[in-house]
């Protein structure tokens, strides 16, 4: 089966096309760096990404704080995750880096502050 992708590895945004059978990436064609092989392998072997998404704030200068994973989770759990914080709501202060929700969802990715909210 032929998966055609566009590569987000690097700035040029390459056209791949990958020969996948049972499974298995059997080749990759139409990068021109190594990134473009490496990501088009993960991301039909195994998908991730970063979640950045916002957090309520009680109390602080701001009614959220932006927030993101630390790294990569799997793609199949970002909806769950951005659940799981629907009626999360934390205290100000908020401190850049504190991290918000430690190994979110068991995959052993913190959800970390991108910013700071001051107490009102």
């Amino acid at each position: 089966m032929e998966r055609k992708l566009i590569c987000i590895g690097c700035p040029l945004g390459c056209e791949l096309t990958a020969q996948v059978e049972g499974g298995e990436v059997r080749e990759v064609t139409g990068n021109t760096c190594p990134n473009g092989e490496r990501y088009a392998r993960k991301e039909l072997t195994n998908p991730t990404r970063i979640l950045t998404t916002t957090v309520r704030v009680r109390g602080g200068t701001l009614p959220v704080v932006s927030v993101k994973t630390a790294g990569d989770i799997p793609k199949g759990e970002l909806l769950r995750c951005v659940e799981t914080l629907r009626d999360l709501e934390v205290s100000a202060p908020v401190t850049l880096g504190q991290v918000i929700v430690p190994d979110i969802l068991g995959t052993g990715v913190d959800l970390v502050a991108t910013k700071s909210v001051e107490i009102a």
